[in-house]
Order: structure tokens, then sequence, then C-alpha cells
């Protein structure tokens, strides 16, 4: 995970808590600056008290002292002004300065869960995802923020866990076919009496267990294509039909429904979706291919596909093992295998995986019911291509 790097420390850096602060000053001094020189003003126009007099008029000052009235009035005026311009002058740099302190400290107290933010960012890693904000403060947009933060924190912790998950899931799937390939290479090796046969018997271990391999790495770059996908535009939008691929699926695995003697009951009236068809067909390989692996001896496999013109949908069911529905939700997660996860289980338990990152792609959803007496059935709804977005044709 990258480090945010801590940017230089300026003398006067321009920080939002200072910037605030000089707005707030600017503020309270201009109104102030106004006020003082409306209070000047009108000072000068009311101490005309000689206005009404006669000219030539004088005035007996309290010292003894004989003036005329207009000179009177001049240095009268010209005293009020200049004490109130002298004492407004400094009331207002006392204003000033203590409402510029008290900005910095407001600005500085509001702006603190920001600085826990960025403190919090700097301190996280891969073993410290669990550190949260939990501001406490006032229900406001600092709060708000606060909230998305730690709410982003948990959804980087839960993708973490998911990928150490997928990571310690799919190391633990590849190493076993290519134990048992070493393992049998060792083996016959080491025995100076192996024979041809046991040449071709290890050899045939070998390609299935590489087969396997190969297998789950065609699984996981399709569940990498399409979750890759998912809230973008797809790479390709074609016009497709849901019971198409279905009809192809099913005949993918016909020799494997004969085999185990499955009744196969079918219902696909025309299902058109608009979207990537190898992922479509994929969709619909891994739901018929999971509903046969999953079956057992004259078992039940049903499929159905329809559309409202709204909605297109498949529908595959089949009997089976019984499925625990606490268990259902689980089967959507990589190596899920309905309580027989990883040893012992046919497949690489990532179907259901890329069937559900096949639909978020598309914008549709996917549900399984898990059914009385064994089985699964599931759910894929798709927006029919009537009422999908029309294709980019830029693309």
């Amino acid at each position: 995970m990258a480090v945010l790097r801590r940017r230089p420390s300026l003398r006067l850096r321009p920080t939002l808590r200072l910037r605030l602060t000089l707005l707030n000053g600017v503020l309270l001094v201009g109104a102030g600056a106004i006020l003082v020189l409306l209070a000047w003003l009108l000072v000068r126009d009311a101490l005309r008290p000689t206005d009404e007099l006669l000219p030539g008029t004088t005035v007996l000052l309290a010292d003894g002292r004989s003036l005329d009235a207009e000179a009177w009035q001049r240095q009268l005026v010209d005293s009020a002004s200049g004490e109130l311009l002298a004492k407004g002058l400094a009331a207002l740099l006392a204003i000033g300065v203590v409402g510029v302190v008290g900005a910095y400290a407001v600005a500085g107290r509001a702006l603190r869960p920001l600085h826990q933010v960025t403190a919090t960012a700097r301190r996280l890693g891969e073993t410290t995802l669990d550190q949260r904000i939990g501001y406490s403060g006032a229900d406001d947009e600092v709060a708000e923020l606060a909230d998305t933060f730690d709410a982003m924190l948990d959804r980087i912790a839960a993708a973490f866990e998911a990928q150490k998950r997928f990571v310690a899931n799919a190391s633990h799937e590849l190493r076993t076919p290519l134990a048992v390939m070493r393992t049998e290479i060792d083996v016959t090796l080491s025995d100076d009496e192996a024979d041809t046969a046991e040449y071709r018997r290890m050899a045939t271990v070998v390609r299935d267990a590489s087969e396997r391999a190969n297998s789950l790495v065609d699984a996981l770059l399709v569940l990498a294509r399409s979750e890759a996908q998912t809230g973008r535009r797809l790479g390709r939008r074609t016009e497709c039909d849901l019971a198409a691929g279905t009809v192809n699926a099913l005949s993918a695995v016909r020799r494997e429904v004969e085999r185990i003697k499955l009744d196969v009951q079918t219902s696909l009236e025309p299902a058109p979706v608009v979207g990537d068809p190898g992922l479509l067909d994929r969709l619909a390989g891994n739901l018929i291919e999971n509903a046969v692996r999953y079956n057992h001896l004259h078992g039940r496999l049903w499929v159905r596909t329809g559309s409202d013109g709204q909605r297109s949908w498949l529908v595959v069911g089949n009997t089976g093992f019984e499925v625990d529905p606490a268990d259902v939700p689980g089967l959507f997660e990589p190596f899920r295998r309905g309580g027989r996860e990883r040893t012992g289980a046919r497949g690489s338990g990532l179907g259901l995986s890329i069937v559900r990152a096949v639909c978020d792609a598309h914008g549709g959803t996917v549900a399984a019911v898990a059914q009385p007496g064994g089985g699964l059935e599931v759910t894929v709804t798709l927006p029919a291509a009537d009422a999908a977005p029309a294709p980019d044709l830029g693309r």
C-alpha cells in the first residue's frame, strides 16, 4: 500500500485554517471599518448647532473667551470627529486582534477531525486497517466526512480480507495438483522396475492434474475479467439470447448427464439480453455444470428461460446433497462448495463466484434457494435487450 508523504512544512503555508482565519479577520475588520466611517460621518453631520444662528453670532466659552459661532462649530466638529476616529480605530484594532485569534482557535477546533483523517490516513497499512476516526462531535459536514472516511475504511478492510482469503484459497487449489504431479513423478522415477505401463499411468495422473490446474487458472481469469467490468462499461455489448447459451451449455454436459442418468426438464423461452456473449455463455455454462456436478444418480435437472420485456431470466435447479439455507449466501464466495470447501470436492469452487461477477457486470442479480430434500435452484435476472442501455457505438 502506498504511504502518504508528509508535505514539506512552509512557514506561511496557506492551510485551510489560516485561510479561514484570514477570511474571518478581513470580514470582521471590514465591517468594523464601515461602522467607524458611518459613525464619523454621522457625527460630522450632527454637530452643527450654529446652523440656526444669525451670522456674526458669538459664543461665550466657560474660560471667558468669546468666539465666532461658526469658528466654534468647526473646532467642535474637528475635535469630536478626531476623537471618534482615534478611539474607533483603536477599538477596531482590538476587535480585529481578538477576532482573528478567536477565529484561529475556532477554526482549529472545527478542523480537528480533518487532522484526525490525515493522521489516520498516514498510519494506514495492511496491518492497521482496523483504525477508525470515530468522530463524536456535532452532526455537521465534518462529521459526514469522518463517517464517510470510516465507511471507506470498512470497505477497504473487507476487500483486503477477501483478497487474502482468495489468494490463500487459490494457492491451496493450485498447490494440490502440483503436489500430485510432483509426487507421481518422484515415485515413478524412484522405481527402478517401473515399466511402460507404470509410466503411462503416471502420465495419465499428471495430465489430469495439469488439466485441473489449467481449469482453475482459466476460471480465475474469467472471474478477474468479470469483476474488472463490474460498474463499468462492458468491453463488448452484443444482443444475444440466454436460451441459446443454455442450449449450448446443456449440449456440452450431455455425456455426463447420460452417465448419471439425470432427468432433464427444460422450458426455454426467448430471453434477449445485451452484453458480452463470452461472459454470458460462461454464466450459463457454470450454472449447468454445477447442477450436473453436484447432482446424484437418477437425479433431476430443470432449466427455464424467459422474459417479460423488462427483465430476462435464467433458472437452473438440481437435486443433490442437502444445502443448509444459512450456507447459501456463502456459495457465491470464491472456493465455497456448500460445506465441502476445497478438499475432496470436484471443481474449483469458482462457478457461482463467476456467475455473480458476470451478473454484476451486466447490471443484473443472482439468487439461490436451497431445495427441500437436497439441491439448489439459482435464478439469474438481467435487463432485457429492449430495456438495456443502447450499445456505445463509439467503443
